[in-house]
């Protein structure tokens, strides 16, 4: 069953083709058909939305670590350990949707800035998803749903202004990078992994230049421009969107399913 197939058995997907462009359509398609339906929920039922995608990734993800147990991957912790950047959507989305006061901020900051521009990015380059199973693959398709999940909820709490933001806050979101980024290196060094690709090159990557470039200061560099950029570049954007941008992109939204 290609589905749950293991790890060669078929050709990848591999990035750009047929396959990638295919999960990259349907995907945007649900976030926009998904917006088109909650751009006008309150904020007591945009936090249930959270709460139940959170639930549901945490199933998924539990089925992605199974099948990774299974399959002979269970040598790699890179498959099956969530430490990665974008695996930060099921910390967050849990202190967003059950979480109080710090906590809370915490979550919601990180999915209206950084779960957006990691769910993007993995989007347009799924490295670690289609270079190594077929596009109807599990993992392939997991991939697809978790960071759609992540592109989904950021756009949401931004359009509906679910929370307000201001650049002060980045303390929330910098802190919890930082933290998390510290457990990533310290469980890369016993285990000899690459979690928050902070300890090791990407070859043929983006990645590959900044560690070319850094040397020694790589895993610095990159925790730091995790725990910064993002955040920054969708407050920029969200401060410099005029409001009849902004309304003229819920009209298009609405529009496109019609």
């Amino acid at each position: 069953m290609r589905l749950f197939s293991k790890l060669g058995e078929y050709n990848a997907c591999g990035m750009f083709s047929i396959g990638h462009l295919i999960l990259l359509s349907v995907t945007i398609v649900g976030i926009v058909t998904s917006l088109h339906y909650t751009l006008y929920k309150g904020k007591k039922e945009i936090k249930n939305i959270i709460k139940n995608c959170t639930i549901f990734l945490w199933g998924l993800e539990i089925i992605k670590i199974v099948f990774n147990l299974w399959s002979g991957n269970a040598n790699n912790p890179n498959t099956y350990i969530p430490l990665y950047f974008c695996s930060l959507i099921l910390y967050t989305g849990l202190m967003s949707a059950f979480g109080k006061g710090t906590i809370k901020k915490v979550g919601d900051i990180f999915l209206a800035t950084g779960g957006i521009i990691a769910g993007a990015s993995f989007m347009l380059v799924p490295l670690t998803s289609l270079t190594n199973y077929p596009m109807w693959h599990f993992i392939s398709i997991q991939s697809f749903v978790l960071h759609g999940t992540m592109v989904y909820l950021g756009v949401l709490i931004n359009l509906t202004d679910y929370i307000e933001y201001n650049k002060s806050d980045i303390k929330y979101y910098f802190s919890l990078i930082i933290f998390l980024g510290i457990i990533a290196y310290i469980v890369n060094l016993i285990l000899g992994t690459n979690f928050m690709f902070i300890s090791q090159n990407f070859p043929n990557t983006p990645i590959e230049i900044i560690y070319n470039i850094t040397g020694s200061f790589f895993p610095l560099v990159m925790l730091l421009g995790q725990a910064i950029l993002p955040f920054y570049i969708i407050y920029f954007i969200k401060e410099k969107l005029p409001n009849e941008c902004k309304e003229e992109l819920i009209e298009n939204i609405e529009g496109a399913v019609r």
